[in-house]
Protein backbone atom coordinates (compact mmCIF):
# COMPACT_ATOMS: atom_id res chain seq x y z
CA UNK A 1 0.00 0.00 0.00
CA UNK A 2 2.86 2.19 0.63
CA UNK A 3 4.46 1.47 -2.61
CA UNK A 4 1.35 2.26 -4.40
CA UNK A 5 1.27 5.75 -2.76
CA UNK A 6 4.52 6.80 -3.50
CA UNK A 7 4.25 5.20 -7.12
CA UNK A 8 1.23 7.45 -7.34
CA UNK A 9 2.92 10.37 -5.93
CA UNK A 10 5.62 9.96 -8.60
CA UNK A 11 3.12 9.79 -11.23
CA UNK A 12 1.16 13.12 -9.86
CA UNK A 13 4.97 14.97 -9.89
CA UNK A 14 4.93 16.16 -13.28
CA UNK A 15 1.26 17.66 -12.92
CA UNK A 16 2.31 19.13 -9.61
CA UNK A 17 5.55 20.90 -11.35
CA UNK A 18 2.92 22.26 -14.10
CA UNK A 19 0.31 23.49 -11.29
CA UNK A 20 3.20 25.38 -8.97
CA UNK A 21 5.22 26.69 -11.82
CA UNK A 22 2.35 28.57 -14.00
CA UNK A 23 0.67 29.29 -10.52
CA UNK A 24 4.01 31.09 -10.04
CA UNK A 25 4.37 33.16 -13.45
CA UNK A 26 0.68 34.26 -13.38
CA UNK A 27 1.03 35.63 -9.96
CA UNK A 28 4.78 37.03 -10.54
CA UNK A 29 3.50 38.67 -13.96
CA UNK A 30 0.40 39.09 -12.84
CA UNK A 31 0.01 40.11 -9.49
CA UNK A 32 3.35 41.12 -9.01
CA UNK A 33 4.23 42.46 -12.21
CA UNK A 34 7.83 41.25 -11.86
CA UNK A 35 9.37 41.44 -15.42
CA UNK A 36 8.33 38.61 -17.88
CA UNK A 37 12.39 37.68 -18.31
CA UNK A 38 12.64 36.90 -14.49
CA UNK A 39 9.42 35.48 -14.27
CA UNK A 40 10.15 32.78 -16.68
CA UNK A 41 13.39 32.36 -15.57
CA UNK A 42 12.10 31.76 -11.77
CA UNK A 43 8.93 29.55 -12.98
CA UNK A 44 11.78 27.47 -15.37
CA UNK A 45 13.84 26.62 -12.46
CA UNK A 46 10.54 25.86 -10.06
CA UNK A 47 9.27 23.55 -12.62
CA UNK A 48 12.66 21.59 -12.68
CA UNK A 49 13.17 21.25 -9.09
CA UNK A 50 9.83 19.88 -8.34
CA UNK A 51 9.76 17.70 -11.48
CA UNK A 52 13.10 15.70 -10.37
CA UNK A 53 15.00 13.02 -12.43
CA UNK A 54 16.88 16.09 -14.21
CA UNK A 55 20.16 15.05 -16.24
CA UNK A 56 23.41 16.29 -14.51
CA UNK A 57 25.91 15.23 -11.40
CA UNK A 58 24.64 13.41 -8.98
CA UNK A 59 26.81 15.29 -6.58
CA UNK A 60 24.64 18.38 -7.24
CA UNK A 61 20.97 19.14 -5.52
CA UNK A 62 17.92 19.35 -7.70
CA UNK A 63 18.03 22.91 -7.15
CA UNK A 64 21.20 23.32 -8.55
CA UNK A 65 20.96 21.20 -11.11
CA UNK A 66 17.18 22.86 -12.23
CA UNK A 67 19.27 25.91 -12.37
CA UNK A 68 22.31 25.03 -14.47
CA UNK A 69 19.53 23.41 -16.88
CA UNK A 70 17.28 26.03 -17.32
CA UNK A 71 20.63 28.12 -18.00
CA UNK A 72 21.87 25.82 -20.81
CA UNK A 73 17.96 25.72 -22.24
CA UNK A 74 17.83 29.36 -22.47
CA UNK A 75 21.30 29.32 -24.25
CA UNK A 76 19.98 26.55 -26.94
CA UNK A 77 16.78 28.36 -27.40
CA UNK A 78 18.24 31.64 -28.09
CA UNK A 79 21.03 29.88 -30.62
CA UNK A 80 17.57 29.42 -32.39
CA UNK A 81 15.57 32.45 -32.79
CA UNK A 82 18.38 35.06 -32.20
CA UNK A 83 19.51 35.79 -35.65
CA UNK A 84 15.44 35.60 -37.24
CA UNK A 85 14.81 38.11 -34.58
CA UNK A 86 16.75 40.53 -34.99
CA UNK A 87 16.78 40.32 -38.57
CA UNK A 88 13.17 40.91 -38.72
CA UNK A 89 13.65 44.30 -36.62
CA UNK A 90 16.11 45.42 -38.96
CA UNK A 91 13.42 44.95 -41.47
CA UNK A 92 10.05 46.43 -39.96
CA UNK A 93 12.66 49.43 -39.11
CA UNK A 94 13.80 50.27 -43.03
CA UNK A 95 10.16 49.55 -44.13
CA UNK A 96 9.08 52.38 -42.32
CA UNK A 97 11.94 54.85 -42.74
CA UNK A 98 12.56 54.41 -46.22
CA UNK A 99 8.42 54.57 -47.24
CA UNK A 100 8.66 51.28 -48.00
CA UNK A 101 4.94 50.65 -45.79
CA UNK A 102 3.94 53.79 -46.40
CA UNK A 103 3.93 53.27 -50.34
CA UNK A 104 2.08 49.68 -49.93
CA UNK A 105 -0.63 51.20 -47.69
CA UNK A 106 -1.46 54.03 -50.08
CA UNK A 107 -1.08 51.48 -53.41
CA UNK A 108 -3.95 49.42 -51.46
CA UNK A 109 -5.60 52.46 -51.06
CA UNK A 110 -5.43 53.53 -54.17
CA UNK A 111 -6.63 49.98 -55.97
CA UNK A 112 -10.00 50.04 -53.11
CA UNK A 113 -10.38 53.47 -52.99
CA UNK A 114 -11.00 55.78 -49.72
CA UNK A 115 -14.37 54.51 -49.52
CA UNK A 116 -13.16 51.12 -48.89
CA UNK A 117 -10.08 52.74 -47.01
CA UNK A 118 -10.80 49.74 -44.03
CA UNK A 119 -10.19 46.88 -46.35
CA UNK A 120 -7.23 48.27 -48.14
CA UNK A 121 -6.02 49.08 -44.36
CA UNK A 122 -6.55 45.41 -43.49
CA UNK A 123 -5.08 43.32 -46.79
CA UNK A 124 -1.96 46.02 -46.81
CA UNK A 125 -1.61 45.20 -42.87
CA UNK A 126 -1.73 41.45 -43.29
CA UNK A 127 1.39 41.60 -45.53
CA UNK A 128 2.96 44.33 -43.26
CA UNK A 129 2.82 42.48 -40.07
CA UNK A 130 4.36 39.33 -41.48
CA UNK A 131 8.05 40.36 -40.67
CA UNK A 132 7.06 43.06 -37.81
CA UNK A 133 6.65 43.07 -34.42
CA UNK A 134 3.05 44.35 -33.37
CA UNK A 135 3.85 47.03 -31.05
CA UNK A 136 6.40 48.50 -34.13
CA UNK A 137 3.40 47.52 -36.47
CA UNK A 138 1.28 49.75 -34.45
CA UNK A 139 3.14 52.71 -33.82
CA UNK A 140 4.08 52.23 -37.93
CA UNK A 141 0.37 52.30 -39.24
CA UNK A 142 -1.17 54.47 -36.60
CA UNK A 143 -0.55 57.93 -37.80
CA UNK A 144 -1.82 56.70 -40.96
CA UNK A 145 -5.02 55.32 -39.38
CA UNK A 146 -5.46 58.46 -37.36
CA UNK A 147 -5.14 60.97 -40.47
CA UNK A 148 -7.29 59.05 -42.47
CA UNK A 149 -9.73 59.14 -40.01
CA UNK A 150 -10.04 62.59 -39.57
CA UNK A 151 -10.09 63.30 -43.42
CA UNK A 152 -12.97 61.15 -43.90
CA UNK A 153 -14.46 62.27 -40.14
CA UNK A 154 -15.38 58.65 -39.58
CA UNK A 155 -14.86 54.95 -38.86
CA UNK A 156 -11.58 55.25 -36.64
CA UNK A 157 -12.50 52.30 -34.97
CA UNK A 158 -12.78 50.10 -37.92
CA UNK A 159 -9.71 51.29 -39.24
CA UNK A 160 -7.52 50.40 -35.53
CA UNK A 161 -9.28 47.24 -35.66
CA UNK A 162 -8.51 46.21 -39.01
CA UNK A 163 -4.47 46.54 -38.46
CA UNK A 164 -5.15 44.47 -35.41
CA UNK A 165 -7.23 41.92 -37.06
CA UNK A 166 -4.49 40.99 -39.58
CA UNK A 167 -1.20 42.17 -36.82
CA UNK A 168 -2.72 39.92 -34.14
CA UNK A 169 -2.93 36.67 -36.52
CA UNK A 170 0.37 37.31 -37.90
CA UNK A 171 2.35 38.05 -34.73
CA UNK A 172 0.75 34.60 -32.63
CA UNK A 173 1.42 32.17 -35.94
CA UNK A 174 3.94 33.27 -38.75
CA UNK A 175 7.33 33.08 -38.47
CA UNK A 176 9.25 34.98 -38.07
CA UNK A 177 7.35 36.03 -35.14
CA UNK A 178 9.03 35.25 -31.93
CA UNK A 179 6.43 32.78 -30.71
CA UNK A 180 5.66 31.16 -33.93
CA UNK A 181 9.63 30.64 -33.89
CA UNK A 182 10.39 29.23 -30.81
CA UNK A 183 7.34 26.64 -31.17
CA UNK A 184 8.20 25.52 -34.02
CA UNK A 185 11.60 24.25 -33.08
CA UNK A 186 10.24 23.26 -30.01
CA UNK A 187 7.62 20.46 -31.87
CA UNK A 188 10.73 19.86 -34.32
CA UNK A 189 8.93 21.81 -37.30
CA UNK A 190 10.95 23.65 -39.97
CA UNK A 191 9.75 26.97 -39.50
CA UNK A 192 9.43 27.71 -43.10
CA UNK A 193 7.26 24.92 -43.89
CA UNK A 194 4.83 26.48 -41.16
CA UNK A 195 4.58 30.17 -42.90
CA UNK A 196 2.54 29.17 -45.98
CA UNK A 197 -0.06 27.19 -44.25
CA UNK A 198 0.10 30.06 -41.50
CA UNK A 199 -0.72 32.87 -43.85
CA UNK A 200 -3.18 30.93 -45.56
CA UNK A 201 -5.16 29.68 -43.07
CA UNK A 202 -4.79 32.81 -40.87
CA UNK A 203 -6.85 34.52 -43.81
CA UNK A 204 -10.10 32.75 -41.71
CA UNK A 205 -9.83 34.02 -38.55
CA UNK A 206 -8.75 37.84 -40.58
CA UNK A 207 -12.51 37.70 -42.49
CA UNK A 208 -14.45 36.49 -39.55
CA UNK A 209 -12.63 38.96 -36.80
CA UNK A 210 -13.03 41.70 -39.97
CA UNK A 211 -17.15 41.30 -39.83
CA UNK A 212 -17.35 41.49 -36.14
CA UNK A 213 -15.18 44.49 -36.24
CA UNK A 214 -17.43 46.25 -38.59
CA UNK A 215 -20.28 44.87 -36.35
CA UNK A 216 -18.05 47.26 -33.63
CA UNK A 217 -17.52 50.18 -35.37
CA UNK A 218 -21.33 50.58 -35.53
CA UNK A 219 -21.88 50.89 -31.93
CA UNK A 220 -18.58 52.19 -30.94
CA UNK A 221 -18.01 55.47 -31.93
CA UNK A 222 -14.37 57.12 -30.40
CA UNK A 223 -12.68 59.99 -32.36
CA UNK A 224 -9.53 59.92 -33.37
CA UNK A 225 -6.91 61.15 -31.03
CA UNK A 226 -3.97 63.40 -31.95
CA UNK A 227 -1.75 62.06 -34.60
CA UNK A 228 1.04 60.41 -32.85
CA UNK A 229 3.02 62.06 -36.01
CA UNK A 230 2.63 63.95 -39.18
CA UNK A 231 0.22 62.35 -41.13
CA UNK A 232 1.79 60.20 -43.99
CA UNK A 233 -0.94 60.56 -46.64
CA UNK A 234 0.65 64.32 -46.40
CA UNK A 235 4.25 63.97 -45.28
CA UNK A 236 5.73 62.81 -48.21
CA UNK A 237 5.24 63.33 -52.25
CA UNK A 238 4.80 60.23 -53.97
CA UNK A 239 7.73 60.75 -55.73
CA UNK A 240 10.08 60.67 -52.56
CA UNK A 241 8.56 56.95 -51.98
CA UNK A 242 10.32 53.87 -53.26
CA UNK A 243 8.07 51.60 -56.27
CA UNK A 244 6.19 49.04 -55.05
CA UNK A 245 8.14 46.10 -56.14
CA UNK A 246 11.01 47.20 -54.08
CA UNK A 247 9.08 48.71 -50.87
CA UNK A 248 7.34 44.55 -51.45
CA UNK A 249 11.04 43.03 -51.74
CA UNK A 250 12.00 42.57 -48.42
CA UNK A 251 8.83 41.06 -47.03
CA UNK A 252 7.91 38.80 -49.91
CA UNK A 253 11.04 37.87 -50.67
CA UNK A 254 12.50 35.90 -47.78
CA UNK A 255 8.99 34.27 -47.63
CA UNK A 256 9.69 32.94 -51.64
CA UNK A 257 13.11 31.62 -50.51
CA UNK A 258 11.31 30.13 -47.12
CA UNK A 259 8.75 28.72 -49.10
CA UNK A 260 10.84 27.46 -51.98
CA UNK A 261 13.54 25.57 -49.55
CA UNK A 262 10.32 23.73 -47.99
CA UNK A 263 9.26 22.17 -51.59
CA UNK A 264 12.27 21.40 -52.06
CA UNK A 265 12.91 19.37 -49.09
CA UNK A 266 8.81 17.71 -49.56
CA UNK A 267 9.89 16.16 -52.68
CA UNK A 268 13.27 14.68 -52.39
CA UNK A 269 13.24 13.13 -56.11
CA UNK A 270 14.03 17.15 -57.20
CA UNK A 271 17.13 17.00 -55.22
CA UNK A 272 18.47 13.51 -57.33
CA UNK A 273 17.07 15.05 -60.44
CA UNK A 274 19.12 18.34 -59.57
CA UNK A 275 21.62 18.63 -57.04
CA UNK A 276 22.94 21.28 -57.69
CA UNK A 277 20.47 24.24 -57.88
CA UNK A 278 18.67 22.21 -54.92
CA UNK A 279 21.45 22.89 -52.46
CA UNK A 280 21.47 26.44 -53.39
CA UNK A 281 17.54 26.71 -52.57
CA UNK A 282 18.26 25.11 -49.28
CA UNK A 283 20.97 27.85 -48.88
CA UNK A 284 18.92 30.51 -49.65
CA UNK A 285 16.32 29.28 -48.07
CA UNK A 286 17.69 28.34 -45.03
CA UNK A 287 15.56 30.95 -42.42
CA UNK A 288 18.95 32.92 -40.93
CA UNK A 289 20.21 33.60 -44.68
CA UNK A 290 16.55 34.15 -46.00
CA UNK A 291 16.22 36.68 -42.99
CA UNK A 292 19.44 38.17 -43.36
CA UNK A 293 18.79 38.38 -47.20
CA UNK A 294 15.57 40.35 -46.74
CA UNK A 295 17.33 43.00 -43.81
CA UNK A 296 20.49 43.85 -46.24
CA UNK A 297 17.73 44.70 -49.21
CA UNK A 298 15.77 46.59 -46.69
CA UNK A 299 18.66 48.34 -45.91
CA UNK A 300 19.72 48.97 -49.60
CA UNK A 301 16.19 50.65 -49.93
CA UNK A 302 16.36 53.05 -47.10
CA UNK A 303 19.64 53.83 -48.07
CA UNK A 304 19.02 54.62 -51.80
CA UNK A 305 15.94 56.56 -50.89
CA UNK A 306 17.47 58.32 -47.67
CA UNK A 307 20.77 59.20 -49.67
CA UNK A 308 22.28 58.02 -46.92
CA UNK A 309 25.71 55.88 -46.54
CA UNK A 310 26.20 52.74 -44.55
CA UNK A 311 27.38 54.20 -41.35
CA UNK A 312 24.32 56.63 -41.25
CA UNK A 313 22.15 53.51 -42.15
CA UNK A 314 23.82 51.50 -39.31
CA UNK A 315 23.39 53.87 -36.51
CA UNK A 316 19.26 53.61 -37.23
CA UNK A 317 19.92 49.95 -36.50
CA UNK A 318 21.05 50.52 -33.33
CA UNK A 319 16.98 51.29 -31.84
CA UNK A 320 15.53 48.26 -33.11
CA UNK A 321 18.27 45.71 -31.77
CA UNK A 322 17.79 47.07 -28.35
CA UNK A 323 14.42 46.50 -29.12
CA UNK A 324 14.85 42.96 -30.29
CA UNK A 325 17.24 41.92 -27.65
CA UNK A 326 14.44 42.21 -25.04
CA UNK A 327 12.01 40.22 -26.81
CA UNK A 328 15.39 37.76 -27.59
CA UNK A 329 15.28 37.09 -23.73
CA UNK A 330 12.22 36.87 -22.83
CA UNK A 331 11.79 34.64 -25.67
CA UNK A 332 14.00 32.37 -24.82
CA UNK A 333 12.98 32.34 -21.22
CA UNK A 334 9.96 31.52 -22.23
CA UNK A 335 11.20 28.71 -24.61
CA UNK A 336 13.56 27.11 -21.39
CA UNK A 337 10.73 27.26 -19.21
CA UNK A 338 8.54 25.26 -21.97
CA UNK A 339 12.05 22.88 -21.89
CA UNK A 340 12.00 22.42 -18.18
CA UNK A 341 8.49 21.30 -18.21
CA UNK A 342 9.57 18.87 -20.42
CA UNK A 343 12.37 17.71 -18.25
CA UNK A 344 9.92 17.63 -15.44
CA UNK A 345 7.91 14.83 -17.26
CA UNK A 346 4.93 16.96 -18.10
CA UNK A 347 5.08 15.66 -21.52
CA UNK A 348 5.45 11.81 -20.69
CA UNK A 349 2.84 12.04 -18.16
CA UNK A 350 0.38 13.84 -20.45
CA UNK A 351 1.24 10.90 -23.04
CA UNK A 352 0.40 8.74 -20.22
CA UNK A 353 -2.95 9.97 -19.75
CA UNK A 354 -3.29 9.65 -23.19
CA UNK A 355 -2.61 6.57 -23.86
CA UNK A 356 -5.72 4.47 -25.05
CA UNK A 357 -8.17 7.46 -24.85
CA UNK A 358 -9.57 9.43 -28.33
CA UNK A 359 -7.93 12.85 -27.40
CA UNK A 360 -7.86 15.34 -30.25
CA UNK A 361 -4.60 17.43 -30.32
CA UNK A 362 -6.23 19.97 -31.87
CA UNK A 363 -8.29 20.87 -29.26
CA UNK A 364 -6.13 19.46 -26.70
CA UNK A 365 -3.65 22.46 -27.75
CA UNK A 366 -6.09 24.95 -28.45
CA UNK A 367 -7.50 24.81 -24.95
CA UNK A 368 -4.51 24.70 -23.09
CA UNK A 369 -2.90 27.23 -24.83
CA UNK A 370 -6.12 29.53 -24.07
CA UNK A 371 -5.77 28.82 -20.60
CA UNK A 372 -2.11 29.35 -19.94
CA UNK A 373 -2.89 32.65 -22.36
CA UNK A 374 -5.97 34.13 -20.11
CA UNK A 375 -4.56 33.45 -16.83
CA UNK A 376 -1.08 35.10 -17.28
CA UNK A 377 -1.70 37.13 -20.33
CA UNK A 378 1.34 36.87 -22.75
CA UNK A 379 0.45 34.78 -26.06
CA UNK A 380 4.38 33.82 -26.15
CA UNK A 381 4.78 32.39 -23.18
CA UNK A 382 1.08 30.13 -23.65
CA UNK A 383 2.46 28.75 -27.04
CA UNK A 384 5.44 27.87 -25.27
CA UNK A 385 4.09 26.00 -22.30
CA UNK A 386 1.55 24.47 -25.15
CA UNK A 387 3.61 23.33 -27.10
CA UNK A 388 6.31 21.59 -24.28
CA UNK A 389 3.16 19.62 -23.25
CA UNK A 390 1.90 18.72 -26.30
CA UNK A 391 5.23 18.05 -28.35
CA UNK A 392 6.00 14.06 -27.48
CA UNK A 393 2.70 13.57 -28.28
CA UNK A 394 3.10 15.27 -31.65
CA UNK A 395 5.19 12.06 -33.06
CA UNK A 396 2.90 9.49 -32.75
CA UNK A 397 -0.10 11.49 -34.13
CA UNK A 398 -0.78 10.68 -37.44
CA UNK A 399 -4.34 11.69 -37.89
CA UNK A 400 -3.38 14.79 -39.69
CA UNK A 401 -0.34 17.22 -40.74
CA UNK A 402 1.20 18.31 -37.39
CA UNK A 403 0.94 21.94 -38.96
CA UNK A 404 -2.72 22.05 -37.96
CA UNK A 405 -1.66 21.04 -33.96
CA UNK A 406 0.82 24.29 -34.65
CA UNK A 407 -1.61 26.59 -35.62
CA UNK A 408 -4.10 25.15 -33.22
CA UNK A 409 -1.83 25.95 -30.32
CA UNK A 410 -0.73 29.60 -32.05
CA UNK A 411 -4.52 30.49 -31.86
CA UNK A 412 -5.31 29.85 -28.35
CA UNK A 413 -2.50 31.72 -27.27
CA UNK A 414 -4.82 34.79 -28.74
CA UNK A 415 -7.83 34.48 -26.41
CA UNK A 416 -9.55 36.90 -24.33
CA UNK A 417 -6.52 39.78 -24.39
CA UNK A 418 -7.66 41.32 -21.19
CA UNK A 419 -6.22 43.61 -18.11
CA UNK A 420 -3.15 41.24 -17.56
CA UNK A 421 -1.64 41.67 -21.86
CA UNK A 422 0.87 43.91 -22.58
CA UNK A 423 -0.87 44.04 -25.97
CA UNK A 424 -3.87 44.87 -24.36
CA UNK A 425 -2.45 48.47 -23.03
CA UNK A 426 -0.19 48.77 -25.83
CA UNK A 427 -4.05 49.30 -28.13
CA UNK A 428 -5.50 51.04 -25.62
CA UNK A 429 -3.03 53.44 -25.06
CA UNK A 430 -1.59 54.14 -28.03
CA UNK A 431 -5.49 53.67 -29.88
CA UNK A 432 -6.65 56.40 -27.83
CA UNK A 433 -9.15 53.78 -26.30
CA UNK A 434 -9.91 53.99 -22.78
CA UNK A 435 -9.78 50.07 -20.72
CA UNK A 436 -13.90 49.55 -21.35
CA UNK A 437 -13.57 50.59 -25.40
CA UNK A 438 -10.39 48.21 -25.85
CA UNK A 439 -12.39 45.80 -24.55
CA UNK A 440 -15.57 46.20 -26.42
CA UNK A 441 -13.26 46.01 -29.26
CA UNK A 442 -9.73 44.13 -29.10
CA UNK A 443 -10.72 41.95 -26.67
CA UNK A 444 -13.38 40.57 -28.91
CA UNK A 445 -11.68 40.70 -32.28
CA UNK A 446 -8.94 38.63 -30.65
CA UNK A 447 -11.14 36.43 -29.25
CA UNK A 448 -12.88 35.66 -32.58
CA UNK A 449 -9.79 35.38 -34.10
CA UNK A 450 -8.93 32.58 -31.63
CA UNK A 451 -12.07 30.86 -32.12
CA UNK A 452 -12.11 31.15 -35.64
CA UNK A 453 -8.52 29.52 -36.20
CA UNK A 454 -9.69 26.80 -34.27
CA UNK A 455 -13.03 26.06 -36.17
CA UNK A 456 -10.79 26.73 -39.40
CA UNK A 457 -8.17 23.92 -38.11
CA UNK A 458 -10.71 21.28 -37.08
CA UNK A 459 -12.47 21.86 -40.51
CA UNK A 460 -9.71 21.49 -42.79
CA UNK A 461 -8.05 18.54 -40.72
CA UNK A 462 -10.45 16.66 -41.97
CA UNK A 463 -10.84 18.26 -45.35
CA UNK A 464 -7.40 18.10 -46.31
CA UNK A 465 -5.67 16.48 -43.27
CA UNK A 466 -2.49 16.02 -45.29
CA UNK A 467 -1.94 19.01 -47.49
Amino acid sequence: MLLATSDAALGARPFIALLVSVGLLVALIGAARLHAFIALLIAAVVAGAIGGHLPGSGDAGPLVLAVELTAREFGVVCGKIAVPIAMAAIIGMCLSESGAAEKVVRRFLHIFGEHRAGLAILLSSYVLSIPIFFDTYLLLLLPLVQGLARRTGRDYVLYLMAVCCAGSVTHCSAVPHPGPLAMAEQLQMNPGSTLLPALLIGLVPVAASWSVAKWICRRLHVPPPELLGHDPGDQRPESELPPLGLSLLPVLGPLLLLGAASITDAIPSWSQAAPGPCAAIRLLGNRHVALFLGAACSLAILMRQRRIGLAAASELVGKPLEAAGVIILITSAGGAFGLMLGHAGIGQAVQEFARGREIDLILLGWTVAAVIRAAQGSTTVAVLSTSAIIAPLLHDHTAYHPVYVFLAISFGGLILSWMNDSGFWVVSRLGGLNEAQTLRSWTIVVTVNSVAGLLACLLLSRVMPFV
